[in-house]
């Protein structure tokens, strides 16, 4: 008669292979150790592979042995994990989580995210980086990256989009005033442009073509700066003009400090992602900060969305 349970003989198996002893683990178990001897039979014929070395002194894993009890080991602490974020309701994540997130974004719209993430579970530690170049999460050990832009197709990771963000072209009023306002993106030649010049960012705008598709527009440049925040503080000096997203320059445009120009031609949409490292089991800890993100980004106006 085949076992109601079949993972029982697994939970057997486990217990032999850390106690070393048929004798030690049948106590532990509350068994007799003929009863344990033949679940471990009927696990080794379910398998079709030998488990355990047995002689009259000890009891040593086989090769096959020693990978079956890695994998079983790995799917009791995912078990145990799920069971603990289960206990009265409430999750309780710990250890160290580390994110690298884009400047100006992540220390505007995820960084309260985390720290109001941190307040709620004293056990999570985080370490986070600030930048925009492209990283190895697994050669520089970062657990999450927040990143806004098209992803290139990479099987070993997993990405959540969180939500978009839209570009607009704008100045400041003296700026046009004083240079005049362009109507077409080929009156963009004729003045002075702000970029960010980031490493991987071309001379080059977003703008809509005849057929209504984005594609880069080269551009002139007269400034180049370090981050978006800098890039605005241009803009608002009147240097010129200047692409950024709009939740960077929003309560500039709401205040007139700021006037969008070729509103018909600009207005790419650019996505917002979490992304990691694919893995068979994601810890509690690192979950916990992915949910909150998830969370965050359904909620109006957190500045995942384009507006």
């Amino acid at each position: 008669m085949a076992e109601q349970d079949p993972f029982l003989s697994v939970r057997h198996f486990v217990a032999v292979a850390q106690s070393g002893s048929f004798t030690a683990a049948a106590l532990a178990l509350g068994l007799t150790g003929s009863a344990l001897s033949k679940s471990i039979v009927r696990l080794e014929a379910r398998l079709g592979v030998k488990l355990l070395h047995r002689t009259t002194r000890r009891v040593s894993l086989t090769l096959e042995g020693e990978a079956y009890l890695a994998s079983c080991l790995q799917a009791i602490q995912v078990l145990e994990e799920t069971e603990q974020s289960f206990a009265s309701g409430k999750q309780s994540p710990s250890g160290r989580v580390r994110i690298d997130l884009p400047a100006a974004f992540g220390r505007r719209h995820v960084l309260p995210i985390l720290l109001e993430l941190a307040g709620k579970h004293p056990q999570l530690d985080l370490s986070v980086s600030f930048n925009e170049r492209k990283v190895d999460l697994i050669e520089a050990n970062i657990d999450l990256v927040v990143r806004i832009g098209a992803l290139e197709d990479q099987a070993d990771l997993v990405a959540r989009r969180l939500g978009e963000q839209r570009l607009v072209i704008c100045g400041a009023p003296a700026y046009l005033a004083r240079r005049g306002v362009p109507l077409t993106p080929d009156e963009l030649s004729r003045h002075d442009c702000i970029i960010d010049w980031r490493s991987g960012h071309r001379h080059s705008w977003l703008l809509h073509n005849g057929a209504g598709k984005m594609e880069d527009y080269d551009i002139p440049v007269r400034y180049e700066m370090g981050d978006g925040e800098a890039v605005r503080a241009a803009a608002l000096a009147g240097l010129g003009l200047v692409q950024v997203p709009t939740w960077l320059v929003r309560e500039q445009l709401d205040a007139g400090s700021l006037v969008c120009v070729l509103n018909d031609q600009s207005g790419g949409e650019m996505p917002i992602n979490v992304i990691w490292a694919r893995s068979q089991h994601m810890p509690l800890k690192v979950r916990i900060v992915v949910d909150a993100l998830l969370q965050a980004a359904q909620e109006h106006g957190n500045g995942f969305r384009a507006a």
